[in-house]
């Protein structure tokens, strides 16, 4: 054993006579591990980390295996796995924020040793290798390895393609300790980033006909590397632009103001009547709508009922949209609510999607509850195969790139760059009207000024450099939408080198006013970025929106 020990740890308690030091001893080991990321190679790390918790033969540092001998002796398994996820993560913090990322692979590997298994006369050894093997087997370790799927280029399960939503979970959590949450923040970030950014970069490019936009080689090259960041293929483009062309005064962004001005300081009973058909308002799907009321109104009736004659205020506002979060996806965050199973089958994952972004819209601080929720949901099916749960993947395909639109730093646009499009035609289904009507449009995007992200603990040892990692990654992802939104404009001249007239954005005309959603006075126009479609068809409702 060598004798030298890592610096910061020579003040350190050296005995541990009671369970009351096993949090010294932690402490302890947390400084030692950090000193030693900090100064040492990944290498280095690594083979510290293996001695300490496999082999215990040539530990370079003393104190820390003085400190992992308390901690294994005080007999706590559980105390043991919060222990050893805190060493992770602060090994993980540290690589993650430094961009070196292969030892993140090999820590997670070293764990599940072949040592582990072997047979050892120390009962010290024994014990502690027998927890190990159970970390391996917990879900604490599957959070582990999901970190380590990140940055590899293997094809994982299914449920990996959603480990922004997953991440959640664990920074949500606050028993975990505060370097994992974090880490799992700040990835979750990253990976929302990086699907708005491709998304927006494969809009872009796959809108372009490569014959009449051949371009230099460089831009057939990145053209070529756009890759659909989706499961839904080209099919995307066509619910972006169904999803784009609500706009106008029923926005859903203007809705949610609408009601939020409408609902102040009302008696807390008719702020629930109220919600309730906020969120079906200009759902056309009768079916849908019949169910939602039904069943949504009997847990709303009695929901916080002691509070009914009250005014409403931004805590009821909250606590009550996070129980619908709940009613919607999951109420006992294992599985799916028979309302969430029912609505789906009733009225397609668009439909269910945009009444959970109605609520998101209205009270913005619960994204992170229906996050969660839907982290639960992935968890839940997630041991079921893809073809068993394929109407699932595909609901969480539509809710991301929903999400990705209205809540997210990138705005989408259409510009109609043909005359044609709009009405319907003899001897043409309702399906090929509006194949037509979207073929008239084209996708635009271009950078929005970019809100206060949701806050997170990012405190504790190891988590150091984490926000301006978060900042860089910020600034990069915006420049690179502004980049986007240049790149379209480029493109779309190539395409269109002689256009019979300018593009233009939809001026359209504004539906007519129909009730306010309180029931009582109408809905009051505001100034509309994109107005709707200003010719109705089949495929549209009374209000001329395209059905979802």
């Amino acid at each position: 054993m060598l004798s030298s020990s890592s610096p910061g740890c020579d003040s350190a308690v050296m005995g541990y006579s009671s369970n009351h030091q096993v949090s010294k001893a932690q402490e302890v080991l947390y400084t030692c591990l950090l000193a030693d990321v900090k100064r040492l190679e990944p290498e280095q790390v690594l083979e510290e980390f293996k001695q300490l918790f496999i082999y215990q033969v040539e530990v370079r540092d003393p104190l820390a295996l003085k400190a992992i001998v308390a901690i294994v002796k005080a007999n706590d398994r559980q105390t043991f796995f919060y222990t050893l996820k805190r060493c992770c993560f602060i090994l993980i913090n540290n690589w993650g924020s430094a961009r070196v990322y292969e030892p993140i692979h090999q820590l997670i590997a070293t764990i599940n040793d072949a040592a582990i298994y072997q047979f050892t006369y120390s009962n010290g050894l024994k014990r502690l290798r027998t927890w190990l093997i159970n970390f391996v087997k917990s879900k604490e370790y599957e959070n582990l390895k999901l970190f380590a799927e990140r940055y590899s280029d293997g094809k994982g399960r299914w449920s990996q393609r959603y480990a922004s939503y997953l991440l959640v979970a664990q920074y949500g959590d606050e028993r975990n300790p505060a370097e994992q949450r974090a880490a799992a923040q700040l990835l979750s970030r990253q990976l929302r980033d990086r699907f708005r950014l491709d998304l927006a970069m494969y809009v872009a490019h796959s809108q372009v006909n490569p014959r009449a936009a051949s371009g230099t080689e460089s831009d057939l090259a990145v053209r070529q590397s756009a890759k659909n960041p989706t499961n839904l293929g080209d099919n995307v483009l066509r619910l972006i632009k169904m999803i784009v062309l609500r706009r106008g005064q029923y926005s859903y962004e203007n809705l949610a103001q609408f009601f939020l001005s409408q609902t102040e300081g009302v008696a807390y009973k008719e702020y629930k009547n109220a919600l309730l058909r906020y969120l079906v308002f200009s759902v056309d799907n009768k079916g849908f709508v019949q169910i939602f009321l039904k069943r949504l109104a009997e847990k709303l009736d009695t929901l916080y009922e002691e509070h009914d004659s009250d005014r409403v205020d931004n805590e009821l506002v909250f606590r009550t949209c996070n129980q619908v979060i709940k009613f919607l996806t999951t109420e006992d965050n294992e599985t799916p609510t028979p309302l969430f199973n029912l609505l789906i089958s009733q009225g397609g994952p668009l439909t269910l999607v945009v009444v959970l972004l109605k609520l998101i819209l209205v009270a913005p601080n619960t994204r992170n509850r229906l996050e969660y929720c839907i982290a639960k949901l992935i968890q839940h099916y997630e041991e079921y195969s893809s073809d068993d749960c394929h109407w699932f993947i595909n609901f969480l395909e539509v809710f991301t790139v929903t999400f990705a639109i209205y809540v997210e730093d990138v705005q989408y646009n259409l510009v109609r760059i043909s005359s044609e499009g709009g009405t319907s035609g003899q001897g043409r289904s309702r399906s090929q009207d509006l194949a037509k009507l979207l073929d008239d449009y084209r996708i635009f995007s271009q950078a929005r000024t970019r809100g206060k992200h949701d806050g997170g603990t990012q405190g504790g040892d190891g988590a150091n450099g984490t926000a301006d990692t978060v900042q860089d990654e910020t600034i990069l992802v915006r420049k690179t939408a502004e980049k986007v939104a240049q790149i379209q404009s480029k493109l779309n001249r190539l395409a269109h080198p002689t256009p019979a007239s300018p593009a233009k954005v939809l001026p359209g005309s504004l539906p007519p006013h129909r009730a306010g959603v309180m029931g009582t006075t109408p809905l009051n126009a505001g100034s509309a970025n994109i107005a709707p479609v200003d010719t109705r068809s089949a495929n549209e409702d009374a209000d001329g929106y395209l059905k979802p």
